[in-house]
């Protein structure tokens, strides 16, 4: 297949709030913006920024599990922000999710084994010895003893629960999962464990990952590439190493400045931003984190700032360090495409 295996464009969501006498007067939480990337085969995009940004909300409107407002999602070239819930069945098995939350999103009526095979089960029929090599198989590859199988998630701490999230998630293979702070609840030793399967399962099994995640450390390692997220809108997208070297969009710089650094010894920069993270249901006019940018002119306040590639295959939303001419508008869309996956030794 050519192409990206997964396409987004203009993905947008409005949550209305309250009521009002005319449609265009209801209030709306303007949780997802003109969102726009692509991802590759076997390429890990990863996306990062202050909560409440739309990180979760991009996760769930790609796996449909809300609604878009507008925009599409392409999937092998198949628009599934479109198809009706029959249609959607036949691409479930390509796209699969590792929760935030590793307690809520486990049936607690359920053994391990039975949350890890139940997925596959909607697709075919297993015998009794299948579903134990199944549960068995992915248990042991997510760090877990098989006969862990037998528990409820209760039985287990949060760390397995999580783990058992990303072993059903395995289960069907698929072409791309969607990881939501999948490392999160995990112990520090553990995570780099959880990690470096990850790695290894995309090497093996050419998975996709969409890797959502508060950590930069996490980000740094895994990544191919990182897009960068401020209220709703990517505000900067750009392979991993270029983003750390050389942050451009003074929101990446704060973000990569407030990162907690191993190293005693290395001298941080301070972050450059102050205040508090507009509200999505009024946000400013113009280039929503103008009020906290230093490097903010007259024509942040007042326009949007799109999405324009420079010189290194980025692209940045910034009057100021990305200034927009009609060429680099029109080129915009094809540079959120990702080149393909870096290799990893």
């Amino acid at each position: 297949m050519s192409g990206p295996l997964l396409k987004v464009e203009n993905l947008t969501k409005h949550y209305p709030i309250g009521a009002g006498f005319l449609k265009n007067t209801i209030p709306v939480v303007r949780a997802v913006e003109d969102v726009s990337f692509s991802v590759e085969a076997g390429e890990t995009l990863c996306i990062v920024g202050e909560s409440g940004c739309g990180k979760s909300t991009v996760a769930r409107l790609l796996m449909r599990l809300v609604e878009p407002t507008g925009g599409r999602v392409l999937i092998y070239e198949t628009d599934i922000a479109g198809l009706k819930k029959h249609e959607l069945r036949a691409y479930r098995r390509q796209m699969q999710m590792v929760f935030q939350d590793p307690y809520s999103s486990l049936n607690p009526r359920l053994t391990a084994g039975q949350i890890i095979t139940e997925p596959v089960e909607n697709f075919e029929r297993l015998t009794r010895k299948q579903r134990n090599a199944l549960a068995a198989d992915l248990l042991q590859k997510v760090g877990m003893s098989p006969e862990m199988m037998h528990r409820l998630p209760s039985e287990l701490s949060g760390g397995q629960r999580q783990r058992l999230g990303i072993a059903r998630a395995l289960a069907l293979k698929p072409s791309i999962i969607i990881a939501d702070e999948a490392v999160s609840a995990l112990d520090v030793s553990v995570q780099a464990q959880i990690l470096n399967l990850l790695m290894d399962l995309q090497q093996q099994m050419g998975i996709a990952f969409i890797f959502i995640s508060h950590d930069l450390g996490v980000v740094e390692h895994i990544g191919h590439r990182v897009a960068v997220m401020y209220l709703g809108r990517i505000v900067e997208l750009a392979q991993c190493e270029a983003l750390f070297a050389k942050p451009v969009h003074p929101y990446t710089e704060a973000l990569i400045a407030a990162a907690p650094v191993a190293d005693p010894t290395r001298v941080r920069l301070p972050a450059p931003v102050e205040g508090e993270v507009p509200s999505p249901i009024n946000p400013p006019s113009g280039c929503a984190f103008h009020p906290r940018c230093p490097l903010a002119v007259d024509r942040c306040r007042v326009e949007v700032p799109p999405l324009v590639p420079i010189a290194d295959g980025r692209v940045v939303a910034c009057h100021v360090r990305a200034p927009a001419t009609k060429v680099s508008e029109d080129s915009a869309v094809a540079a959120t495409d990702g080149p393909g996956a870096k290799s990893r030794a």
